[in-house]
């Protein structure tokens, strides 16, 4: 007996073809001669009716523990369904229950719960239709990355969890240590003493891979990371997580210009992936979530993106009639409403800003000839702002020196980082893309907390 996933039965299985199917049960409908189960394994939104006749062995008995929940097996024949809203059911022959669910207890009876319950019990909310559907669409975003990168000949490189170096320069690491927290060793000037330590220096988990993509890049040319990053924010909004994946590309020989161009073709191709892979996933987003789900993915796909400089986007902002909570002044960062304004209201589509202010970027980024402005890139978003965030790095090593010293960084600590631009440097360029926010923007889901599996927040590592 052939084992097969329901999605591929929906799609392509034909009458009088005999199948086993292995899930749990959705819903159970009771008649007097027979019953009605809808069983779903994952593969898709929607499940498979199967049909059970009294003439099954121990049919009552088996009926009784046939609940909500419950994991089950069941082989039998296709037939026309002659139900609404679907072309095929399966006729059981034999059911086998692996395990039950016990009604009174098991928590997801009713049909819809709110995403705050759900986040209560994350070891289950994986079985319902929306979780369902942001798991499977984050699965083929994952798939459509790696294909985009590939198929470009990029390698792929995994880039350390551990590190010495703060990336960003913002400071919220996550220190790792085995120190004992309960009689940490000092230094004469009473500061923690890490040479006792692990690795005999303060070592964190990392916000980014790009330092070492820069490395790597440096002798593949072209590569990416994608992997877990961490955050110390101690930030409960639906925005932010502690833990969450990063896509970050690195590319030699590159300047802005190149990397625009692959962000563009990168979102694009993502998004087209995701929408022919998982068409009804979407269509559920589009109807139950938010209406504009697809009308954005088709924004993103058919629309050549808006490109403008910083400089512009201010003017653009400061002509405007429309009151900003936070003021626009040249030399500001912008803040979400800018950056929604400028994609939703003013181009209508994605936007890639360019030329930032070097005071609000950070020390990698190549130095612009007006000795003022990074050549910084960010693209915008329709609904959400910034998507995108790179730059063509500064491979001039006197240049770098030089920022390095103007923003009072320990230099000897990136002695390897400088040695890049000593020996064979070359103009290379990069960008940065959060894996959830990417999903999110994709689902219309509206807390980044339901479109990982195993979200870590403030006071929340469960599992």
């Amino acid at each position: 007996m052939s084992l097969r996933r329901i999605v591929d039965l929906l799609r392509t299985g034909q009458p009088d073809e005999s199948v086993t199917i292995q899930g749990w049960v959705r819903t159970k409908r009771e008649l007097k001669e027979f019953a009605f189960v809808e069983v779903n394994d994952g593969s898709s939104m929607a499940g498979l009716q199967v049909v059970l006749n009294q003439d099954l062995p121990d049919y009552a008995e088996m009926v009784k523990m046939l609940n909500t929940g419950a994991s089950i097996e069941v082989t039998g024949v296709l037939v026309p369904s002659p139900g609404k809203g679907q072309r095929i059911e399966l006729q059981a022959n034999t059911v086998k229950v692996y395990g039950e669910a016990d009604p009174e207890t098991y928590p997801l009876q009713k049909k819809r719960h709110s995403f705050e319950f759900l986040r209560t019990i994350g070891h289950l909310r994986s079985r319902t239709n929306t979780l369902g559907a942001v798991f499977r669409v984050r699965n083929a975003c994952a798939t459509a990355i790696h294909n985009f990168f590939q198929e470009r000949g990029f390698l792929w490189v995994h880039t350390p969890v551990i590190t010495a170096s703060d990336c960003e320069g913002a400071g919220e690491l996550f220190t790792v240590t085995t120190l004992d927290l309960k009689k940490v060793p000092l230094t004469g000037e009473k500061a923690i003493d890490f040479s006792q330590d692990f690795f005999g220096k303060p070592a964190y988990l990392t916000v980014s891979g790009q330092l070492e993509a820069e490395i790597m890049a440096m002798a593949f040319t072209n590569v990416y990371t994608f992997g877990p990053t961490f955050r110390a924010e101690n930030s409960n909004t639906s925005r932010h997580l502690a833990e969450f994946w990063m896509v970050e590309p690195e590319m030699a020989f590159c300047d802005l210009e190149g990397n625009m161009d692959l962000a563009e073709a990168f979102l694009k191709y993502v998004f087209s992936y995701v929408l022919k892979h998982c068409p009804e996933d979407m269509e559920f987003f589009n109807q139950r979530i938010d209406n504009s789900v697809l009308a954005t993915a088709d924004n993103i796909i058919n629309n050549e993106f808006a490109r403008i400089s910083y400089t512009e986007a201010i003017s653009l902002l400061e002509k405007t009639d429309r009151t900003f909570e936070f003021p626009v002044s040249w030399g500001l960062d912008l803040q979400s409403e800018h950056e929604r304004y400028l994609a939703e209201e003013h181009f209508k589509k994605p936007v890639i800003v360019t030329d930032y202010p070097a005071q609000i970027k950070a020390f990698y980024m190549r130095m612009n000839d007006d000795g003022k402005t990074v050549r910084a890139m960010d693209i915008l978003a329709p609904k959400i702002g910034e998507i995108v965030g790179g730059s063509q790095r500064e491979e001039r090593l006197d240049a770098l020196e030089r920022r390095i010293d103007e923003l009072g960084m320990p230099k000897e600590e990136l002695w390897w980082y400088l040695d890049l631009r000593r020996f064979g440097t070359v103009p290379h360029a990069g960008f940065g893309l959060g894996f959830e926010r990417l999903v999110q923007f994709m689902t219309g889901m509206t807390n980044i907390r339901d479109v990982i599996p195993f979200p870590r927040a403030p006071l929340s590592a469960d599992f």
